[in-house]
């Protein structure tokens, strides 16, 4: 635990600092990035172009190894890369233009396709003599063990450029996002702003390649941006959480992989990344499992109100126990079940609400009025005080409502 404290506290050595804000700053762009790919509905595109990086890595190595360089120097294995990822969105958007293949069809066709030729390449590769080959399938999963100084400044600089570009195009990808149709109507340019998009998702899979490798870096995109999506139903707000649980997690996860170096980062991020979201399923207060069980619940426990209020009103028993309990709790029924004072006028006032609600629909044919009653909802929040005295002069003075026996 002390390793791991000092690694939250950047004390760890000079090397795990420097991965350890990386990370973060990966996690933040990789988040707010996939926000958009999330909102788009096109999440399955940033699948298609990790795995389309592979053949990248492939032939960038080969190329500086026969220009007599070193193969594996990070900034040409990532200029390959996304040379390749390029290549391999270009390819799905076209086969989604020139065929009646659908667009996840496309992907899945890209995907497997790239994939194999990246798997051969580095298969070929490996059977070489020179060009420092060994390490090249940490592209695969991710590895920080042999990164350098200029690596890591290098995924930590492309961060802040991805989160700088999406602060600057969140307004027109936002529009894009939600009605394309409407943003090209506004003068908006669908088409640029969706390539912004992918770019922006093409250049944090490329720079995360080195921490999550390729087969990992989607997850960094999607999940963050899903989990976010349980925290809030605006962008601005979604964009800000989700940047903050793709950096925390990427900071969290790198600090416990610096800890324990037996740990690989990547996965140890992504798994980070995925407890939260377990977390937001579970705990989110308006679209977490917990608060739908709870707000289930509260509406069961309105209906058995209003139905108890109802019966009371019209002299019928009540037998269902969870009516009779929460009539008993609300003080509206003695324990022997004879209505209170209390409980006489609650079931008066229901009744009159449901003679109005007939009498609503028999005078307004607007269903977008009368159309809104479920049985629960007060009609003062649908109708004008000077209507409901309307309703109330046609239905003549209340009716009292007796001592009945609530069992």
């Amino acid at each position: 635990m002390t390793g791991f404290l000092a690694a939250l506290a950047l004390q760890a050595g000079y090397n795990a600092a420097l991965v350890t804000i990386g990370a973060a700053l990966l996690g933040l762009s990789a988040g707010m990035a996939g926000s958009f790919l999330v909102l788009r509905k096109r999440a399955l595109v940033s699948d298609a172009m990790a795995h389309a990086t592979l053949p990248g890595i492939g032939v960038a190595f080969l190329v500086m190894v026969a220009l007599g360089g070193d193969g594996r120097d990070l900034p040409g294995l990532l200029i390959g890369s996304a040379a390749s990822a390029l290549i391999g969105l270009v390819l799905v958007d076209w086969i989604v233009r020139r065929t009646r293949l659908a667009e996840d069809a496309a992907i899945g066709a890209v995907l497997s396709v790239f994939f194999g030729l990246g798997v051969v390449l580095l298969t070929v590769i490996q059977s070489l003599e020179r060009g420092r080959q060994a390490g090249l399938e940490d592209f695969l999963l991710g590895a920080t063990a042999g990164m350098l100084f200029q690596d890591a400044v290098l995924i930590a600089a492309g961060g802040l450029v991805v989160v700088a570009v999406i602060l600057l195009l969140r307004r027109p990808m936002t529009l894009v996002a939600f009605d394309p149709g409407h943003a090209a109507a506004i003068g908006v340019r669908v088409a640029r702003v969706d390539l912004a998009m992918m770019a922006l998702v093409m250049a944090v899979t490329v720079i995360g390649l080195t921490l999550v490798g390729l087969i990992l870096i989607v997850a960094l995109l999607i999940i963050p941006a899903v989990t976010a999506r349980f925290w809030s139903d605006r962008v601005e707000r979604m964009l800000w959480i989700a940047g903050a649980i793709g950096g925390g997690a990427g900071y969290l996860g790198a600090a416990l992989s610096a800890s324990a170096p037996d740990l690989p980062t990547g996965p140890i991020i992504v798994l980070i990344a995925a407890g939260l979201f377990v977390l937001s399923l579970l705990l989110a207060p308006r679209r977490g499992l917990l608060a739908a069980i709870l707000a289930r619940r509260r509406f069961q426990a309105r209906v058995h109100w209003r139905q108890g209020l109802l019966s009371l009103a019209r002299a019928e028993p009540i037998h269902d126990p969870l009516t009779l309990r929460i009539l008993r709790a609300q003080g509206v029924i003695r324990p022997d079940g004879v209505a209170t004072e209390k409980g006489r006028a609650l079931a008066a006032r229901s009744l009159r609400d449901e003679r109005r609600w007939d009498l609503a629909r028999a005078m307004h044919q607007d269903t977008a009025l009368t159309g809104r009653y479920d049985g629960l909802t007060p009609i003062e929040t649908v109708f004008t005080a000077d209507q409901i005295a309307d309703f109330d002069a046609a239905l003549g003075p209340p009716q009292a409502v007796g001592g009945q026996d609530g069992r």
